[in-house]
């Protein structure tokens, strides 16, 4: 599934709920959709927020796929990009009250496996999951 839509946050909601519809028949457990929800929104938000500055004519594309248990999510804006290294860490003293700064954090965290393209305009999430039915 590739879902293409303007740079506003109505469309954050819209788009997780597209995705996690989409996983009904694979019965994940609900630990594991909440999981996926949160960094599809997470993703998404950046990319909109961060990536393209909210601007409206720039799209947001999000292509997500599952192959053998396997899910695959990228979520790329056409922003200038950024160094994910070069996040301050959100767990450390002086960053612990700040209002913003996990959204990557919390996605390294919860899926299995994230890249970034070379730009750092697009991320892939991959995440293996067990069914209820496994």
């Amino acid at each position: 599934m590739i879902i293409t839509v303007p740079s506003e946050i109505k469309y954050v909601k819209e788009i997780s709920s597209k995705i996690t519809k989409s996983l009904l028949p694979y019965k994940l457990e609900e630990e594991a959709l909440f999981d996926i929800k949160l960094c599809v929104e997470e993703a998404v938000r950046n990319a909109i927020v961060h990536g393209n500055r909210s601007n409206r004519k720039l799209p947001v594309k999000v292509d997500c796929r599952v192959d053998d248990g396997i899910l695959n999510i990228e979520v790329e804006d056409r922003g200038a990009g950024f160094d994910h290294k070069l996040l301050p860490d959100p767990t450390k003293d002086g960053n612990i009250l700040r209002n913003s700064g996990r959204g990557v954090y919390l996605i390294l965290k919860l899926m299995d496996k994230v890249e970034f393209n070379e730009s750092g305009n697009r991320i892939r999430m991959i995440k293996r999951f067990r069914t209820l039915d496994a």
